[in-house]
């Protein structure tokens, strides 16, 4: 099951510093059951050797379907999205400048995440230094309680900058751990006295957006290697705002699965409060599209 799954546990297992090195599943719930099984028939039934690669051969999670650009424009055209393409150069400093702007952007990039968490290709991003943004993309986005918190996303190398890092990385976003007190906005004894519903609009970080009540956050390193694209945006945005964070949620509403084609994550765009989508270097935005390809999605309780 999930049991590898409980960033908080995992996280009081990283800080307790009981083990050199931790590693987590980052598919360990059910779909991670087909990958196990086949694992089992492999070494157990075939006896092939058990070859370990560092730091491990998940490749990012980026496991799933991609589609080359010409093949997003096609899907693009056909659904009768307008979008503008541009070059890397210039996409990573446009696209931090709309999060920079408070613009929600859908995040289409490369293979789709194998396993339960949005890893930078398939992601909805927003700008965690906003206090209104969490709220913003839980109701017009999410279409879910306001209250629920958001994951950040942060450059590997200032992870230990912003964040109380048991650990060195956590690339996967399993593991919970706190914001940095140089980056708290209020005392411990201050959040302890305030951390009820009616007490979520407090700033409690330089990054409120993603920053819990009791000042705990699941955070996601990226290093370069790993998800160049997403490596890129997130050095970007820091250029622009000198902060190298940035919320990540799953691309999909409450209901429905992550999106998988750039058809889907176009539906998906149009049926939600998202400003900006990016689908590998084809730029959409919200204001240029045709509103009568607006859908909606039908949420049921």
């Amino acid at each position: 099951g999930g049991v590898a799954l409980n960033c908080v546990a995992n996280g009081k297992i990283a800080a307790e510093g009981l083990f050199e090195n931790i590693w987590i599943q980052p598919a360990s719930g059910d779909s991670g059951g087909a990958l196990g099984a086949a694992l089992a028939a492999t070494h157990l039934h075939l006896k092939t050797p058990r070859n370990v690669r560092k730091p491990d051969a998940m490749a990012s999670c980026a496991l799933g379907p991609e589609f080359s650009q010409n093949e997003i424009e096609d899907a693009l055209t056909r659904s009768g999205a307008k979008f503008s393409v541009i070059p890397d150069d210039d996409l990573w400093p446009d696209t931090a400048a709309a999060l920079a702007d408070g613009e929600v952007t859908g995040w289409f990039q490369g293979r789709m995440e194998f396993g339960p968490r949005a890893l930078g290709q398939r992601s909805i991003l927003g700008d965690p230094r906003d206090p209104a943004m969490q709220k913003k993309l839980n109701l017009k986005i999410k279409f879910r309680e306001s209250f629920r918190p958001f994951a950040p996303s942060i450059l590997a190398e200032d992870a230990a900058d912003w964040f109380d890092m048991p650990r060195p990385d956590s690339p996967y976003m399993l593991l919970v751990t706190t914001v940095a007190e140089k980056h708290r906005k209020i005392t411990t004894e201050e959040a302890e006295a305030h951390h009820g519903l009616e007490d979520q609009d407090i700033q409690r970080s330089d990054i409120p957006a993603v920053t819990h009540t009791n000042f705990s956050a699941r955070v996601q390193t990226v290093q370069h290697k790993n998800n160049p694209r997403y490596h890129a945006l997130l050095h970007a945005f820091k250029q622009k705002t000198g902060c190298p964070v940035l919320i990540n949620t799953s691309f999909n509403v409450r209901g429905e699965p992550i999106v998988a084609s750039p058809a889907e994550a176009f539906r998906c765009f149009m049926a939600t409060g998202m400003d900006r989508l990016v689908i590998g270097n084809c730029v959409l935005k919200k204001t240029e599209q045709n509103p009568s390809l607006a859908t909606d999605y039908h949420i049921h309780q």
